[in-house]
């Protein structure tokens, strides 16, 4: 009776988290599932674009090419970070810490904006390069893939570097000093002990790198002006701008899909309990 009591009570706490959750997520997900069989006629025939479209395929292969490189870049770039604060003093490492938090409470479309002023024809970058005589004109380094993964890989990176340093903040020092010990170089202490260790933080970062490059909007849609689509970009154009709904949720239902697939594939590589924070 006691137990059964005690269920009630957690069920009672569980409930309307449950029903909010049903509400404004599984319904609206469900509804999107719904439109992209229904219109604009009942059928597969949305869902046959994406192997008879051109379109589609270009948008779905551009986002692709995108989160992959820079899923790469933020990684090594993080994970250079992530070394040099997990091997810092305690006073050093706040502060590095502290670098690394600040740009995720500045808006994103602050960001994107500034990389525009930064990366245009007239901005600092080509400014600098052709005082220093190393080109003659402007380089195109915004409103084309390249400003898209400068601003992503520079949005990216601290998620890329917590899940890495809480992991390799997990290693035991003494395993190193016992390599060292042994007569083990810098190189292959690194090799050998340090980067296996860590790499269930690397192999974390990744997915949470390439399933928020997946859906990310608004840095591509500024520093893309408009020429190169991603998939978020060309969900909100077919269905606010074209009014096609059915492919819209279409690709946004294809999103999901995939989101879930990468966190099912690598689920299997490593615990994401840990990377979320519901402890070892």
């Amino acid at each position: 009776m006691t137990t059964l009591r005690r269920d009630s009570g957690w069920w009672a706490l569980i409930l309307p988290a449950f029903l909010l959750m049903t509400a404004f997520y599984v319904a609206p997900i469900l509804q999107v599932l719904a439109i992209s069989f229904t219109e604009p006629q009942p059928g597969l025939g949305n869902y046959e674009r994406l192997f008879t479209s051109e379109s589609v395929q270009r948008v779905i292969a551009t986002t692709l090419r995108i989160c992959v490189i820079t899923t790469a870049l933020a990684l090594i770039l993080g994970y250079a970070l992530s070394y040099k604060i997990a091997l810092a003093s305690e006073s050093a490492r706040r502060w590095w810490i502290l670098a690394v938090l600040v740009p995720l409470w500045i808006s994103v479309l602050v960001r994107a904006f500034a990389w525009v002023t930064l990366l245009r024809r007239q901005g600092l970058v080509n400014q600098t390069l052709m005082e220093a005589g190393v080109i003659a004109e402007p380089l195109q380094l915004v409103w084309n893939e390249f400003g898209i993964i400068v601003g992503m890989v520079h949005y990216m990176v601290p998620y890329a570097v917590l899940p890495m340093l809480a992991s390799m903040r997990e290693i035991d020092p003494r395993l190193l000093a016992a390599a060292r010990g042994l007569g083990a170089s810098r190189g292959t202490v690194f090799g050998r002990v340090f980067l296996p260790l860590s790499m269930p933080g690397l192999i974390a970062a990744g997915v949470l790198v390439f399933i928020f490059s997946l859906g990310f909007y608004i840095t591509p849609a500024i520093l893309g002006g408009g020429k190169t689509l991603m998939v978020a970009e060309w969900i909100g154009l077919q269905i606010l701008d074209l009014i096609r709904w059915g492919l819209g949720t279409m690709m946004a239902t294809m999103l999901v899909v995939t989101i879930l697939v990468t966190l099912a594939v690598f689920s299997r590589v490593v615990d994401l309990r840990r990377v979320f924070g519901s402890g070892a």
